[in-house]
């Protein structure tokens, strides 16, 4: 005889799960950031323009995290689904997603690639708007906690863009602010 799981059991295992997932992908954000020297003290990103619509820094790191707790919350709904159809493709686009968003940050600040960081992004708002039909379909609710994301991810591929336009000589260049070499004479 196979029991379903009471409303109680699920709400423990969907704490559980929430437990660990939400510092694993807070750390997982906070690690790729931390690897490609994002932020405002990067000496190369510090000499791009900016486009108007760039947010003060700091919004970034409220921001970021914000969605990474949200994005732990609904993957920690979808795997307390038990039974649900396509439960496991959807987590299986999650972790693509997922790693997509990790790779965007080495990638824009580390390599300096305006042009691939832009490719990269463009497939990150695919399948992210294809996590969240899935996992709208295991649970409704979870789809609702990655609107935020996919919103912030679209606003940043825009970004991404105008960087690109402003900077076009700086896609792929090393940082400016490591060696500087003068030549004397002919």
């Amino acid at each position: 005889m196979m029991q379903i799981a009471s409303s109680r059991q699920l709400r423990a295992a969907f704490w559980r799960w929430a437990l660990f997932l939400v510092p694993a992908i807070l750390l997982l954000g906070f690690l790729s950031g931390r690897v490609s020297g994002s932020g405002p003290d990067n000496p190369w990103f510090a000499a791009l323009v900016k486009p108007d619509i760039y947010p003060p820094a700091a919004v970034f790191g409220i921001v970021w995290s914000a969605l990474y707790v949200l994005m732990a919350l609904a993957l920690a709904q979808v795997l307390t689904a038990p039974g649900a159809r396509g439960r496991w493709l959807a987590v299986g686009i999650f972790l693509l997603q997922l790693a997509l968003n990790l790779a965007w940050s080495p990638l824009f600040f580390a390599a300096h690639r305006l042009s691939g960081s832009l490719a990269l992004i463009g497939g990150l708002d695919v399948v992210l708007l294809l996590t969240v039909v899935l996992f709208a379909r295991v649970r409704v609710l979870a789809g609702l906690l990655l609107v935020p994301y996919l919103g912030w991810v679209l606003f940043a591929t825009v970004l991404n863009w105008q960087f690109l336009v402003l900077n076009p000589d700086a896609d792929g260049q090393p940082s400016s602010g490591a060696v500087v070499r003068l030549q004397i004479g002919s």
